[in-house]
């Protein structure tokens, strides 16, 4: 997912690609522990995608003006 498909999305939207994608680094993790994992870089981009997901969260909060500190 792109940047500029991230930035359209909702709160709710993000929150719920956020969890997924949580989801799928622990299957990633998991099959390269088994070493079942097909292509290790898929570890690193969904990292990279967790990190714009929550970076445009984070955007989202300071544009509606509150300073939630993760609660």
């Amino acid at each position: 997912m792109k940047n500029e498909e991230i930035k359209t999305l909702s709160l709710e939207q993000l929150s719920a690609r956020l969890k997924e994608l949580k989801n799928e680094l622990f299957n990633l993790r998991f099959s390269n522990a088994t070493r079942n994992l097909a292509n290790p870089l898929a570890i690193r981009n969904v990292r990279k995608e967790i990190a714009r997901v929550q970076t445009a969260i984070r955007a989202i909060e300071l544009a509606n003006g509150g300073n939630n500190n993760g609660k």
